[in-house]
């Protein structure tokens, strides 16, 4: 297995491609991206969208099975909104059902913000959670 190659960040194209494949995402104007590549295939990728000025929402896909969360590569997604961007918070929307997804942010350090009732896929609800740049132990 090659060392793994983290591509730009302005390589909003592959990320979001990859990000569709495994859930649905829609194309934003300012959106950007960042993939880990090993061995010339996308294991994980992440988009940043709808920044604000404090805020974007962040969306993470994973390749099934991928041994891809890598300390190096959480610092490289959370420089991004954090340091280069500058970003106070960083915010992302999973299904309630989602209890995988859901337990991916907490472990990450994501806090439960808001539910909006009944906005998901299907009427569920969809849960808001956030991390700010101060609780982010990996910038």
């Amino acid at each position: 297995m090659s060392r793994p190659v983290y591509d730009t960040i302005s390589d909003r194209d592959r990320a979001f491609v990859f990000c569709l494949k495994q859930f649905s995402i829609s194309r934003t104007p300012n959106q950007k991206g960042i993939c880990l590549v090993r061995d010339n295939e996308v294991q994980a990728a992440v988009c940043y969208d709808w920044f604000t000025g404090t805020n974007c929402f962040m969306h993470v896909a994973a390749k099934p099975g991928a041994r891809w969360m890598t300390r190096d590569f959480l610092k490289w997604t959370f420089h991004y909104p954090f340091v280069q961007q500058g970003l106070q918070r960083v915010s992302g929307w999973v299904e309630a059902n989602n209890t995988a997804a859901r337990r991916f942010d907490e472990h990450l350090g994501f806090k439960h913000e808001a539910t909006l009732e009944g906005a998901g896929q299907s009427g569920v609800d969809v849960l808001i959670y956030t991390m700010k740049r101060q609780d982010c132990r990996y910038v």
